[in-house]
């Protein structure tokens, strides 16, 4: 009987010591998207959302495009920002046509058709801790947009939901582009 009670109290004693599992569940916010939707500059009053056409958007200074973003008709977009640095570039297409010059096999050749409008998004950055499983996520204060100014700029006007804007997380849009 004495034995029977060590070896209970000792079993006790193992499995009081485990802890709960660390790990990050897919539910848990981690750093936010920035959400873009496009709405119809002749009426910039009405919350009515217009596609575009044959969008790509792609990093500056990068040959891949976003995965979602590959010549797609929508009214929003949500976009990473970078965490290494203060600023994030990216072009946006219009009506994005890669033309083949009729050699489909001949890479060479090929040239970008469509409207190109180069946004840079300037933030500052702040590390906001989450748990222990998950670390830290990053969050985005004082953000703003900057339309590279061209002759024939698609994006006509840019207006952010708030003033100081953040993006703290990515349930609701950030920016709205007027087209």
């Amino acid at each position: 009987m004495k034995y029977s009670f060590i070896t209970i109290l000792l079993l006790a004693l193992c499995f009081s010591a485990c802890e709960k599992d660390d790990i990050c569940s897919n539910d848990t916010e981690t750093t936010p998207l920035l959400i873009i939707r496009f709405y119809d500059v002749t009426n910039p009053n009405t919350d009515e959302l217009l596609d575009v056409t044959n969008l790509v958007v792609q990093g500056v200074g990068n040959d891949s495009v976003l995965t979602d973003y590959n010549i797609v008709a929508t009214d929003s977009i949500a976009i990473p920002l970078k965490t290494t640095e203060n600023s994030t570039q990216y072009s946006l297409y219009e009506e994005y046509v890669l033309n083949d010059n009729d050699t489909p096999d001949d890479e060479s050749d090929d040239y970008v058709t469509g409207n190109e409008d180069i946004i840079t998004i300037t933030y500052d950055m702040e590390q906001v801790y989450v748990s222990r499983a998950c670390g830290y996520k990053t969050v985005y204060r004082n953000v703003s947009i900057n339309l590279e100014s061209d002759s024939d700029n698609w994006i006509q006007l840019i207006r952010s939901v708030d003033d100081n804007q953040s993006v703290e997380d990515e349930t609701e849009q950030h920016f709205k582009f007027y087209h």
